[in-house]
């Protein structure tokens, strides 16, 4: 967040002394004046969101710059609302969750820093088009921001031209233009005793590589199934076909925030509405019925959908813990699958 705001301020601060209230900001119908404060408007925003914990809708404020401010004083107000929104993600803990629209109504500190770098690389693209001005950001930082909050982009050769393609703003050799677009927050799940917290493909791409997933685990963790659907998952996402709400699940335990092991889908329903769903738990984890709970928190929200009408859970013949969690979760045996155990579940 930090780096994004000084790098953006510092090509801004070149051209203080221009028309910004007459110059229009490159495609969008504000000017370049509006758009800066608007920047500052958003970080702020997210920032209270974050620290007041706000739950069902924005808080409603709005910042307003003292009559006269110029443009260099719009830039220090970013500057300081960066800070701000920088210091509440810094001080709030993972696990909390605060309103923001899309697409599952919520989002965590990562989810709000990652939406704030977006704002600050967007309309510092925005404003630099209008003012003639040269400016890229870092690749990582739009790599960071690709890979959390547009996990259904498809990433292209270089980061950059791919998340200005991706909201409206370039074009990308052999795809159709983008007219419209929105950011994507993970979803949670609740359940009893765990919450069930969507992987992003940042955070699946350093599980699959042995990382932790920016996830502090218990003992063991991750086990070897997680990081086999992280990989899944990688390659899902480099192919351009992951859709969030069908992936994977950290199952994070409420009382330590401790993840214990990973729940998802093995992609979204097929034609006759049935997805198929796998679990994995470390073995510190195993034998608390962990698995059971995450297994019926995860299937209520599936076939609470529209588009889902049954579930398939396939297990090896020598697995008996996992049959017993399939049938404490309601699911009933039917034909095997490929040699295996399948059970299906129903509404």
């Amino acid at each position: 967040m930090e780096r994004a705001v000084a790098d953006a301020v510092a090509v801004l601060r070149t051209a203080t002394d221009r028309d910004w209230d007459g110059t229009r900001a490159g495609r969008l119908e504000w000017s370049c004046r509006h758009t800066a404060e608007h920047i500052a408007s958003d970080l702020i925003a997210y920032a209270g969101q974050l620290a007041g914990r706000a739950q069902h809708a924005y808080v409603p404020f709005e910042i307003t710059l003292d009559e006269g401010a110029g443009n260099a004083d719009v830039l220090d107000v970013i500057e300081t609302t960066g800070a701000l929104l920088a210091a509440a993600v810094r001080t709030t803990p993972p696990g909390v969750r605060a309103f923001h629209p899309y697409p599952f109504r919520s989002a965590g500190p990562e989810g709000f820093a990652t939406m704030g770098i977006a704002e600050v690389l967007l309309h510092t693209h925005d404003i630099a088009t209008g003012l003639g001005l040269a400016y890229e950001p870092p690749a990582d930082l739009c790599e960071g921001v690709l890979t959390r909050i547009f996990p259904h982009v498809r990433p292209g050769e270089t980061a950059w031209p791919t998340l200005l393609w991706a909201t409206g703003r370039g074009e990308l050799p052999g795809r159709a233009p983008v007219a419209e677009w929105r950011w994507s927050n993970t979803l949670v799940v609740p359940a009893e005793r765990l919450t069930l917290e969507g992987v992003t493909p940042a955070a699946a791409l350093d599980l699959s590589a042995g990382g932790d997933g920016g996830l502090r685990w218990v003992e063991g963790g991750p086990f070897t199934g997680t990081r086999e659907a992280a990989g899944m998952i990688t390659k899902a996402y480099l192919d351009g076909v992951h859709r969030p709400e069908w992936g994977m699940f950290a199952l994070v335990r409420r009382e330590d925030g401790r993840a214990v092991g990973a729940i998802g889908f093995h992609g979204a329903p097929d034609e006759d509405g049935r997805a198929e769903i796998g679990y994995d738990l470390a073995e510190s984890a195993r034998g608390r019925g962990y698995a059971t709970e995450a297994v019926r928190a995860l299937s209520a929200w599936a076939l609470a959908r529209d588009d889902v009408r049954a579930l398939l859970a396939t297990v090896e013949r020598d697995n008996v813990p996992s049959q017993r969690v399939l049938a404490r979760a309601g699911f009933v045996q039917v034909p095997d699958v490929d040699d295996l155990f399948a059970y299906e579940l129903r509404p």
